[in-house]
């Protein structure tokens, strides 16, 4: 076993004589009731029925009640499972995966949705092209309300398989969870999300499957991101544990990349989350979180010290009194 194995669980495959649906729309869920029956309509209003689609509730021990919420909405149509202590973001994703039966594994957040169209798309993508690992959609980002604030970049004109995805992938985390949809066998070969990971366990997962399989794009924006202060990221981002984990990340998959180019990717990489460190630090400092801003201007450093890390920093010394790093 390689190190690194041992933060990824086994995933195994479904026994034999287990009943398999095409789909197994698997939602994890920790203190975000409030937003899941969007998650739910999103999924039913394209629901074909349960012998082609599992779909499941898997609770990370909340405080709320979604369990109340799957009842009302689900009206017997979706299952639900509460862990019986909170097991964190990356094992909960783990149980989703263990429990689920399907074919195509679809992690849709809790707190996330999606659109009219995006099963039928990804079904035609994996019937259309075998090979491919994973398929995924262009994402609108959404606030707490529901309300439309950016789409993601178009990756390519047309929907299709991805030309040379793995450096653009590792160069920038481009996928958001409910925009994606992965084989289930793809998991039982690569193993579960990484332990050691909090945030950025998507990325760091996406960029393991780039590294192997091939991936499509579909161009229509058919999932819905949503952010908000309770969020993962957002918890995290307000100790700059999300940039420390990104970083983290960035090391971890240096390696599936090519050796020819995997310094210039993962230098591009750094650089590109050091600024990002340094917006986030304006923002958290705008909110008078001022220990929050200092930890995002010390993860900038530990991420990068290029021209442009060293200038954006200069600038910061305009809008903050000066905090020697460690």
């Amino acid at each position: 076993m390689t190190d690194d194995a041992v933060y990824r669980a086994l995933v195994p495959p479904v026994p034999p004589g287990v009943a398999r649906p095409l789909w197994s729309v698997m939602i994890p869920t920790f203190n975000c009731a409030g937003y899941l029956c969007d998650a739910l309509r999103g999924a039913l209003a394209q629901d074909p029925g349960p012998d082609a689609m599992q779909v499941e509730v898997i609770d990370d021990h909340s405080a709320d009640d979604p369990q109340a919420v799957v009842q009302d909405f689900g009206r017997g149509r979706v299952t639900f499972y509460r862990q019986p202590r909170n097991v964190g973001i990356t094992q909960n994703f783990h149980e989703c995966i263990a429990r689920a039966r399907g074919r195509l594994v679809h992690l849709l957040h809790g707190d996330d949705y999606v659109l009219d169209g995006f099963y039928a798309r990804m079904e035609q993508a994996f019937a259309s092209r075998p090979e491919i690992g994973a398929a995924f959609c262009r994402h609108f980002f959404v606030n707490a309300r529901g309300d439309k604030l950016a789409v993601s970049d178009l990756e390519q004109p047309v929907s299709g398989i991805l030309d040379n995805w793995l450096e653009r992938l590792a160069s920038e985390q481009r996928i958001m969870t409910p925009s994606i949809v992965v084989r289930r066998e793809v998991y039982e070969t690569l193993g579960a999300f990484d332990s050691r990971l909090i945030c950025a366990e998507d990325w760091e997962m996406w960029v393991r499957i780039a590294s192997r399989y091939p991936v499509w794009y579909e161009v229509a924006p058919l999932a819905a991101y949503r952010m908000h202060e309770n969020s993962n990221t957002g918890r995290h981002e307000r100790t700059a544990e999300n940039i420390r984990y990104t970083r983290l990340a960035i090391e971890m998959f240096t390696a599936y990349l090519p050796p020819d180019r995997a310094d210039r990717i993962s230098r591009r990489a750094r650089e590109t989350y050091a600024l990002s460190a340094i917006d986030g630090a304006r923002s958290l400092w705008s909110r008078h979180n001022r220990a929050g801003a200092v930890a995002h201007l010390r993860e900038a450093l530990k991420l990068s010290h290029s021209l442009k890390v060293i200038a954006a920093l200069a600038r910061s010394f305009l809008w903050r009194p000066a905090v020697a790093p460690e």
